[in-house]
């Protein structure tokens, strides 16, 4: 079973950018979305339809920004949308898919960038989705929460750790909430097979970043150990140019 997460930044820019063609190519049983941008009804469903999908839609109330979706050949058992908390089910920001043999969830973390306001949300979500995740793993064992974490865990993760020491995304504390994160229950399954630097997930628009490699990696499929075990390859696909993001692949 192939696994996708990917902040796709508007997903009728994606879609004008050939993410259609890119998705039946790469074919994944799962894909979950961030970012989507659109409602349901502003897009063309039969797109993803015609490839098998079973569409599940999670928009922000406000127009045009943020929301997740999961995308699935098989349709799940259930779906949950948002985790009970408004300020973030307002904006779209979660959707679980539940299978019988495990749960999928594709999450969209706030970003700290636009100033201290949105930091301090940002900080308030990480406590929520903390005790929401830990409460969940209990009652579901095979967990994975995959998509766009806006925060970068290690010196490894980022391209210029000492500038960028002060920058939301890779603030002490956004990091120490990862350290805590993954310490309890979760798996960065991409480091569990991959070691080597230099592998990120998004990259500025500006100064020609993404050609010369300068980037983050924020984009983590982070599963329990029980179905952490089970996967065997985890990719960063970076030749997929829809998006300052790009996708993310587990195969289970």
């Amino acid at each position: 079973m192939k696994i996708v997460s990917y902040n796709v930044n508007g997903i009728r820019a994606a879609l004008n950018k050939g993410f259609a063609e890119w998705l039946k190519a790469t074919n994944p049983d799962i894909i979950g979305l961030q970012e989507v941008k659109a409602l349901e009804n502003q897009i063309d469903k039969s797109v993803f339809e015609d490839l098998g999908y079973h569409i599940n839609w999670f928009p922000a109330v406000k127009k045009g920004y943020s929301g997740t979706a999961i995308l699935s050949k098989q349709k799940p058992n259930h779906v949950e949308y948002g985790m009970g908390l408004q300020a973030y089910d307002d904006e779209g920001r979660m959707i679980r898919a539940d299978f019988d043999d495990f749960s999928f969830i594709s999450a969209y973390f706030p970003s700290g960038t636009t100033g201290d306001v949105r930091q301090d949300f940002k900080y308030q979500f990480l406590d929520d989705i903390y005790g929401y995740s830990q409460d969940l793993s209990k009652k579901i064992p095979n967990l994975i929460i995959s998509g766009d974490y806006n925060i970068c865990h290690k010196p490894i993760d980022i391209h210029n750790p000492i500038s960028n020491k002060n920058s939301s995304g890779f603030l002490p504390e956004e990091r120490a909430w990862m350290d805590k994160f993954t310490e309890n229950g979760f798996v960065d399954t991409f480091r569990l097979h991959n070691p080597e630097p230099h592998q990120y997930t998004w990259w500025s628009y500006r100064a020609g970043a993404r050609g010369k490699n300068l980037g983050w990696r924020i984009d983590y499929h982070m599963a329990t150990p029980s179905i952490a075990e089970k996967v065997k390859r985890a990719l960063i696909l970076p030749e997929a140019y829809h998006s300052d993001h790009c996708p993310i692949l587990i195969e289970l």
